[in-house]
Order: C-alpha cells, then structure tokens, then sequence
C-alpha cells in the first residue's frame, strides 16, 4: 500500500484585521489550494463613530476581499443572538437611523438582506459558487426535544425521534426566505435539522474557552465534520 503523501500547510494569521474584521490564509502546497477564513461575524459593517460602535445593516465594506474566489461560503446568526459583554456594538443603524436596539430575527433579516443585494449584485455565477451554511442549533432547552428538566448537559446520545418537537428555528425560515430572493444560484447547506438532533454534540460544562454551559458551541471530532462532508459532496457533484 502506498504511504500516504502528506500535506504541507502554510498559514499567515491575520493577514488583514480590524475591530471586526479578520483574514486567515491557509495554503495547502500539494493540492494548489488556498483556504481564506475571512472573520466578519455578522457579514455586514460594524463601525466606531462618534456615537459608539454602529451594527450597519444596510453596509457592506469588506465585499472586495469576497470577489474572484471559486468558492464562497457564508455563515452567520449565531452571533446576532449575543447580548451584554459578548455584544460588540453599542448601536443598530438602519436607512441612517440609530436604534439601541432591535429584534434580533427583524436585525438578522434587514443585515441578510443587504447580503443578498450584494451578492445579486456583484458576483458572477459562471466564475464563482456561492454556499449559504444553515442554521446551526443550540440545545439549551429540553423541551426543545421533548425532555423540559434537561439540557445538553449529560446527553450522551442523539434525539431518537422521527419528528424534532421544536420544528424549524425561525432564523432558518428568514434564510429560506432571503435565499428566495437572490438573483444569482445560492446553493443552501441545511445543516438544521441533522445538527438538531445531537443534543450529545456540546462541549456542555468541558469547554474550555467559555464559562458555564455551553450547548451552543460543537465537539471537535463531531457534528461540524458532517457539515465539511456535505461540502465537499456539493463541490465534487458540481453544485
């Protein structure tokens, strides 16, 4: 049998970064490939003014770094839902009006939206394919499985259900809703439901980078492996 060969990977962290902003270059030398993680959490601006820091729904700056790949994949949400100390902005801007707040699904719209319009806009589907990734599930509430009392805490198997009793998250349903609207082919990685059903899947009270419970976060080897393979399934079929 022949060896494997290895791959060489060379990175250069924070190639470009920024409050809210950052870039990651991987390069594997063997395959010809470059991986560029860009870190921009809520895919539109967020900006220090006179004010504070603004969430800008309806501005998209970093856009220019996105153009010419082979591949784009996009994710968010899981960072709208932060409040306090974990909330980087001060202020929500919309059509040049400041809000200190707003519903973070109407938020998470609005900013998907602007993420569309852009897309439509400034992509070439012939050059560039554009993946969305699903929402991903937290498991804080038993009674999201049918088991109120619980949590991820202790889970050490998968829901055993034909049928996850919560349903569709409603971030999911504003994806499918703004995804209908893009000009240009966006191909959907519906990691929802499979990743609803591994409430075992957390790293609960053993995460070592967030205090208390943590049932939002995932177990490396674990859940987001399967995302990677659909992926890749989607590439190699030509999706």
């Amino acid at each position: 049998m022949k060896a494997r060969q290895s791959v060489r990977i060379t990175s250069a962290a924070n190639v470009v970064s920024g409050a809210s902003v950052s870039l990651d270059l991987y390069c594997l030398q063997d395959y010809d490939v470059a991986i560029k993680l860009f870190r921009t959490t809520y895919i539109v601006d967020i900006v220090s003014q006179t004010q504070g820091t603004v969430l800008k729904l309806d501005s998209i700056s970093s856009g220019d770094s996105w153009k010419a790949m082979d591949y784009l994949v996009f994710n968010t949400w899981h960072w709208w839902t932060h409040t306090g100390r974990t909330q980087p902005w001060d202020y929500v801007e919309d059509r040049n009006i400041l809000y200190k707040d707003m519903n973070r699904l109407v938020a998470f719209y609005k900013g998907l939206t602007t993420w569309a319009r852009w897309i439509s806009k400034n992509i070439d589907p012939v050059k560039t394919k554009v993946f969305f990734q699903g929402i991903s599930p937290t498991h804080y509430e038993g009674k999201d499985w049918g088991q109120p009392s619980k949590s991820c805490l202790k889970e050490t198997d998968p829901f055993s259900g034909v049928r996850y009793p919560a349903g569709m998250p409603m971030a999911a349903v504003v994806v499918n809703k703004v995804l209908q609207r893009v000009k240009i082919p966006v191909y959907l990685l519906d990691v929802t439901l499979l990743s609803q059903y591994r409430k075992d899947g957390h790293p609960s009270r053993y995460s070592g980078d967030h205090q208390g419970l943590d049932c939002s976060h995932w177990c490396l080897p674990g859940v987001p492996d399967t995302w990677n393979e659909l992926l890749y399934g989607a590439i190699v079929s030509g999706r």
